[in-house]
């Protein structure tokens, strides 16, 4: 997603009033204003930060700087961003996980992650795989979890590199477990039951050494 687009705040089709109305609205296109700014500070809104400037940034995109807002609005939406004016996702509760023309090529960089990510996907994948005879299915997986482990564990910045290389090697993973049964059953399809013992000689490590282009920085 390249752009964060929220209505949460208040837009009003609003003729002839003043500066503010009774509820303490007002114009986008006045938040210049000496009054304006005077009610914001007072309110304790620091106007030169990181987070205030994204809220404003984002609500002008949204209505193209027509429209209607409130100090509890701005506060409201502020709380979802960071002191570095980056978006705060609701779901992981972390920033740096959106795309923004910023960032964008951070998404297809390979990184050095920590070794125990890369063993909790290989494990989880690896039980999945059998549980499943090799069918992906996205409605029991549990890999997304491994996803936020990592996030945790990485640098804001870095987060969107961390989990493009996490899922080079969950992609690399899995075609070792394909390869591994169809060189027991060459004519093993997923969904298929897979032999006993087809998984056992594959490790995290030799996955890893036969792609070296996932591993370069480890």
């Amino acid at each position: 997603m390249s752009k964060i687009i929220d209505y949460g705040f208040l837009f009003q089709t609003m003729f002839g009033t003043s500066k503010t109305n009774a509820t303490g609205s007002f114009k986008l296109s006045q938040l210049s204003n000496s009054s304006v700014q005077a009610q914001l500070k007072a309110a304790g809104i620091d106007t030169s930060s990181k987070q205030y400037k994204a809220v404003i940034q984002s609500m002008s995109a949204a209505c193209k700087g027509i429209g209607y807002t409130n100090i509890q609005a701005i506060k409201n939406r502020m709380s979802r961003y960071d002191s570095d004016g980056d978006y705060i996702s609701p779901v992981t509760g972390m920033a740096g996980l959106v795309v923004t023309e910023k960032n964008r090529a951070e998404k297809e960089k390979i990184i050095s992650i920590p070794e125990s990510s890369r063993d909790e996907m290989f494990e989880l994948t690896k039980q999945e795989f059998l549980r499943e005879n090799g069918v992906g299915n996205g409605d029991t997986t549990k890999r997304s979890d491994v996803y936020l482990n990592l996030y945790r564990k990485m640098d804001k910045n870095d987060r969107l590199a961390a989990g493009n290389t996490l899922r080079q090697y969950e992609q690399a993973y899995t075609q070792a477990f394909v390869n591994a049964v169809k060189a027991v059953d060459p004519k093993w399809k997923p969904g298929k039951p897979i032999p006993a013992g087809a998984l056992d000689g594959i490790t995290r490590e030799s996955v890893e050494n036969q792609r070296k282009s996932v591993d370069m920085k480890v």
